[in-house]
């Protein structure tokens, strides 16, 4: 894990970890990964773990959720080089969100390279309106995020 003081210490350990891949078009013309990019990064994420938390049927589990707020920190850049993975973890569900933590970190020296936070609203296609998260799905993330004693 990353020894920059400035970085929070995550509320549980993170279960769900995806390496990604670097692109040659990734990189800005400081040589630095692009900021746009780590979004992509997330979304993956984002997409990775809901596949795994609420199963191969993840597109009928009845989960639809849009983002309604992000925020990224970046801490240190990365470069083209580098092997990075996205870790993602629920940090809260309430009864019509859920609150997504990610960090992009270096696979080999764990360094934190962004953070960011994610609310996403349960959201109903067919109404357009808000909608609560359905228990299935909530009872799917609990037990995922559950830490095994």
């Amino acid at each position: 894990m990353s020894t920059n003081p400035r970085i929070p210490a995550p509320s549980h350990p993170f279960r769900h970890r995806l390496p990604v891949q670097l692109r040659f078009n990734d990189v800005d013309m400081f040589g630095h990964v692009n900021n746009t990019v780590y979004l992509q990064f997330f979304d993956l994420g984002k997409l990775r773990y809901f596949e795994e938390v609420l199963g191969a049927d993840f597109d009928k589990s009845g989960l639809a959720v849009v983002v309604v707020n992000i925020n990224c920190d970046f801490y240190e850049p990365s470069f083209l080089n580098e092997k990075l993975e996205v870790m993602t973890q629920t940090t809260h569900i309430g009864e019509k969100s859920i609150t997504l933590e990610q960090r992009v970190v270096n696979r080999t020296t764990g360094a934190v390279k962004c953070l960011c936070r994610t609310i996403m609203a349960g959201f109903d296609p067919k109404t357009l309106q808000s909608a609560p998260i359905p228990d299935d799905s909530r009872r799917s993330i609990e037990t995922y995020e559950t830490p095994l004693y």
